[in-house]
This record gives structure tokens, C-alpha cells and sequence, in this order.
């Protein structure tokens, strides 16, 4: 009896003392009539933050309903850093390549779940791509794959819009990925989520279109953050949108793109076209 207490106490010791699985947070970035904050989504209701949720992530105590806020993209990034070709999906007959392949959009293409993507004049062949996309929340330089899991602070939801004539024909590709309203984000961060096997999907009018796991990225989020590091520092608030799998197809004036991000939600988006 003695010896089958003891075995019970050990067992209960180490289930105990096992590390328990994190459990996802949401956090959101709003504005309302007292301005723009930060906050950790708790259903129905934002608890309001000190800071970004990567520098200070205590509650002021305020609360407020999502129902009255505006929510907006969910970082400010400095740097928007984006993997092409990482799907073998979308690959086609392409080989794939030896380390990933990188571009930069601009700031300024950041917009909001629920704003609207607006067709340049003169594009013609603008595209969807549904993505995955990390937020960084350390500063790392030259930060190896085994540390480039600590430097990576949440994932949301992207779309790496994409004027496909210009990608083909421009020196580079400054119109092509990064045209104001080209780079969708949002509408939450989310942290404690195995972001190495969640189920991306893009819907065109209410059909999917796209639809695959990231356990199939060809360059997993240790490569791709300890490769971009190599180049360029990455700060607090940057984001890497990681790639699109399958193919893709044109986006026209009065569309609705939603890319979906399993565990994390789902980012919409009507698309317009510029007025001459």
C-alpha cells in the first residue's frame, strides 16, 4: 500500500511538472473616439494594452466592445518582407530553389481587414495570394534557425496582392507587389497556435480557390526568418509573408477575396478599380 502511494505521488510529480501546451491569445490593434491602441481579444470585448502586445502586453484596464471599435491592420512594419515560390503547389513545372526567394513591399500597402483593394488605372492582371504572415517581436540579426523561433512573436492573416503583367515586364517588382492596397493584413495576431501545420484557404466570391496546409511550405519559419536576418535587421512590429500555394487567379472590381487562416480568422477584403 505504502509502495502504491509513493508510485501514485511520483506519477502525479511528473504530470505536474510537465510543461502545458501555450494556449492561443488574440490581440488586435483599434481605434475608437479615445484614439488607436493595442488590445488582447476576449471574446466580444478588447482589453485595452500599454503598449504593442510584443513591447508591453499589460492591461490598462479599460475595456471596450469590437462591436464599437474600428479594427486596423495589426502592425505598423517598418519592413515588409515577403517569400516568393514556397509552395511546391505553386511551383508549377518550376524547379524549386536552393534558399528562398525574397522581395519587399512597402508600408504604405498595409491595409486593414475590411478596407478596400484599389486597382491602379492602368493595371489589368492583378492576382489574390493568400498567406500566411509572421510578426516579429525580437530585434534579430544573423539569428540562427534553432533561436529564429524566439524571435518570431505571432502569425495573422495576408494577401500579397500581385499585378502579374508588371511582375513579368518592370526592371523590378516596386509596382507589381507593393501599389498602395496591395498588401491586406489582419484582422488579429495571434500567438500559441502551431503555425507549422495550420490550414490556409483564399475564397473568390465565396469559393475557394485556394486551399492547403502550411506543413507544406518548401522554406519552414525558422529558414525563412534566419535567412532574411542574414541581410537585414529585423525590428519589433516587421512582418514576412511567407508565400502562396496553387495557383491563382484575377481579381476584378466588385470582388471579395477572404483569406483564412485556420486558428487564427479570416481576412476580407472588397476590391475596387481606380477612376481615371
Amino acid at each position: 500500500m505504502h509502495r502504491l502511494a509513493s508510485t501514485l505521488c511520483l506519477s502525479f510529480a511528473l504530470v505536474s511538472s510537465a510543461p502545458l501546451e501555450a494556449q492561443p491569445v488574440r490581440y488586435v490593434r483599434y481605434q475608437d473616439a479615445s484614439g488607436i491602441a493595442y488590445g488582447r481579444l476576449e471574446g466580444d470585448q478588447i482589453a485595452q494594452l500599454r503598449g504593442a502586445p510584443w513591447v508591453d502586453a499589460t492591461t490598462t484596464g479599460r475595456r471596450v466592445s469590437r462591436a464599437q471599435v474600428r479594427l486596423l491592420a495589426p502592425a505598423t512594419p517598418a519592413k515588409v518582407i515577403a517569400v516568393g515560390l514556397n509552395y511546391k503547389s505553386h511551383l508549377g513545372e518550376r524547379p524549386s530553389a536552393t534558399y528562398p526567394g525574397l522581395f519587399a513591399k512597402f508600408p504604405t500597402s498595409i491595409i486593414a481587414d475590411g478596407d478596400t483593394v484599389r486597382l491602379p488605372v492602368d493595371a489589368q492582371n492583378v492576382h489574390y495570394e493568400g498567406e500566411m504572415v509572421l510578426v516579429i517581436g525580437k530585434r534579430a540579426s544573423n539569428v540562427s534557425p534553432a533561436d529564429a523561433r524566439s524571435v518570431v512573436f505571432a502569425v495573422t492573416v495576408g494577401n500579397d496582392v500581385s499585378e502579374r503583367d508588371w511582375q513579368k515586364s518592370d526592371l523590378q517588382w516596386f509596382r507589381a507587389k507593393a501599389s498602395d492596397t496591395f498588401g491586406p493584413l489582419g484582422p488579429v495576431l495571434v500567438t500559441g497556435v502551431n503555425y507549422d501545420d495550420l490550414l490556409l484557404q483564399t475564397r473568390l466570391n465565396g469559393a475557394v480557390v485556394q486551399s492547403q496546409r502550411t506543413k507544406d511550405l518548401i522554406f519552414d519559419v525558422p529558414t525563412i526568418v534566419s535567412y532574411v536576418s542574414r541581410y537585414v535587421t529585423l525590428e519589433p512590429g516587421d512582418v514576412i509573408y511567407t508565400g502562396t500555394p496553387g495557383t491563382t487567379r484575377q481579381m476584378k472590381a466588385g470582388d471579395v477575396v477572404e483569406v483564412e487562416l485556420e486558428q487564427v480568422g479570416v481576412l476580407r477584403n472588397p476590391v475596387a478599380q481606380v477612376k481615371k
